[in-house]
């Protein structure tokens, strides 16, 4: 049954349930309505440079994403806000059509574009970071106390990273630090530890978005052919980000720090993890820096969001795989406003408890992000 399905004034046994668990969701997209939005924000040198040349990333598209996803939309047909404007870039339609209707206790924003990180012009970059930063505060989370906001870094300059972190680390409307994904090297690597060492030392989690361009195809071997196979790409390589944080020693130096990997599924979790142990126990002679098997490190620093649930042809299995993994290492995100989001009244399909229910769409994000 769908909600159109049910009959009028009916409550779905989801929606009951959910009631009584306020949802906290863990991936929802704002928007400029315009990139003039970041003038109030930007020095006149900026404002110029952005009038004049735009956003440049490192990709050969100049009109259009490279992520076909996004080109030229991705959000469900009745995102567009009634006043103009594209999806998530208006806060009272936000409010009505996901907070007040989802009974949204907490949203964690994330922002696709623009992203400060992989612009080919770092100092620029850092300056978009700065006025996303204060822009999402003034217009959004300043606005409704239900939103919760990332610092967005310019993670390719750590000490300019580190500065914004230092900028908005103890503001009770930043959650977590944001970095995009596909970085110019792997995110294990030491250019990136300065970011580490902040966040840990502020006890703010990293939020790992699917997100970002280095120049360089999703794929090992050059640009796909179709939507479809790159989307399945996407996946493959958040877990080369989570393998990377774990082989090159990141949790050894910075034993507090958590990561939450965003829009990546978690599925592939245990075979990932089973696959690095065996590694580990053939080599752990040229990785004597850590001092557990991977796996460990995986259960103990990382959380992964549902969206993109996998959702097998026997519900069962999934709980098998959640098992596996952790029932207090789920997130429950609706990824609103795209196309593909999850309806949080018809997203899992498998058997929980109430306690289950009650762990991946409330008190696990409360814990990772330190909601009161």
């Amino acid at each position: 049954m769908t909600p159109d399905d049910a009959p009028t004034g009916a409550v779905l046994p989801e929606r009951r349930a959910r009631a009584r668990n306020r949802l906290i969701d863990c991936d929802v997209h704002h928007a400029l309505r315009s990139p003039k939005d970041l003038h109030p924000y930007l020095s006149r040198r900026w404002r110029d440079h952005l009038e004049t040349y735009g956003s440049r990333q490192p990709v050969p598209f100049l009109g259009s994403s490279p992520y076909p996803k996004a080109a030229p939309a991705l959000p469900r047909t009745d995102s567009w806000p009634t006043g103009g404007g594209p999806p998530g870039s208006d806060l009272d339609f936000l409010r009505a059509q996901l907070l007040d209707r989802y009974d949204v206790e907490y949203g964690m924003l994330h922002m696709l574009f623009p992203q400060g990180m992989d612009q080919r012009n770092q100092e620029f970059g850092a300056a978009i970071c700065r006025a996303l930063n204060e822009w999402v505060v003034d217009a959004w989370t300043s606005r409704e106390k239900r939103l919760k906001a990332a610092i967005m870094v310019p993670g390719e300059d750590p000490d300019a990273a580190v500065e914004e972190i230092e900028r908005w680390a103890g503001h009770p409307d930043f959650a977590q630090v944001a970095m995009v994904t596909h970085t110019i090297e792997p995110l294990g690597r030491r250019r990136y530890w300065p970011v580490y060492e902040a966040a840990a030392r502020h006890d703010l989690p990293i939020g790992l978005h699917t997100s970002g361009y280095n120049g360089h195809a999703v794929t090992a071997t050059g640009w796909p052919s179709f939507y479809a196979e790159e989307q399945h790409e996407v996946a493959l390589s958040q877990q080369q980000v989570v393998i990377s944080l774990v082989t090159e020693g990141v949790f050894e130096l910075y034993p507090s720090l958590r990561v939450v990997m965003i829009e990546a599924g978690f599925a592939w979790v245990p075979s990932v993890c089973w696959r690095l142990d065996a590694h580990w126990a053939r080599m752990r002679d040229e990785v004597p820096h850590l001092t557990r098997p991977p796996s460990d490190y995986i259960r103990r620093h990382f959380w992964f969001t549902t969206q993109p649930a996998d959702e097998p042809e026997r519900p069962e299995e999934l709980r098998r795989v959640i098992d596996w993994i952790g029932w207090d290492r789920i997130l429950f995100a609706t990824d609103y406003p795209h196309w593909d989001m999850d309806n949080p009244d018809f997203a899992f399909r498998c058997r929980m408890s109430e306690e289950e229910r009650r762990m991946i769409t409330n008190a696990n994000a409360r814990a990772v992000y330190g909601l009161a």
